[in-house]
């Protein structure tokens, strides 16, 4: 890689670190795991970081070899082994409590893996309908169908505990 190239990448990557393993972390529960998904996702863009620069939308791109490091990650029997017994906290956030992070997370746990990345990458990331199908290779119906039925699923978790949960 030339001199400028490795700068624009280090850049780059610098620049998105953490939005991409947010992402990762969102999408697989696991804060190592999140660590290794980045590390391999970042390998692969520095190995085709030309294609990358030239495509119309780099994060779109970059999200997609994420997604598709995580299948594949995913795929292997390894990856249900748990070392560790809890997560490391994710970065404190304002708006939400611990145990609504919890929560949240538990309950996105228990969707499907497309239904996960499919919120993951609407809602952390910020991803529009389309930048969503153009990272899964799906159509944007495919993706609003799976948009309503994980919202409706972690609706359901918070209903449960909701009622569950005694008034003070």
């Amino acid at each position: 890689m030339r001199g400028d190239d490795e700068r624009q990448y280090v850049e780059y990557v610098t620049a998105r670190q953490e939005v991409l393993r947010r992402a990762a972390y969102l999408m697989c529960g696991d804060g190592h795991r999140a660590d290794d998904l980045v590390q391999n996702t970042i390998t692969a863009l520095y190995r085709h970081w030309h294609r990358a620069r030239a495509a119309d939308n780099i994060d779109a791109y970059v999200h997609r070899i994420l997604v598709r490091k995580y299948l594949d990650d995913q795929r292997l029997a390894w990856s249900r082994v748990r070392l560790v017994a809890e997560t490391p906290e994710a970065p404190a956030s304002p708006a939400a409590s611990v145990e609504e992070r919890e929560v949240l997370r538990a309950a996105l746990a228990r969707l499907p893996r497309t239904q996960r990345t499919v919120l993951v990458l609407r809602f952390a990331c910020d991803m529009s309908v389309d930048e969503v199908a153009t990272v899964l290779r799906c159509s944007p119906g495919n993706v609003r169908s799976h948009t309503t039925r994980g919202l409706a699923a972690l609706r359901h978790v918070y209903e449960i505990d909701e009622l569950s949960t005694p008034d003070s």
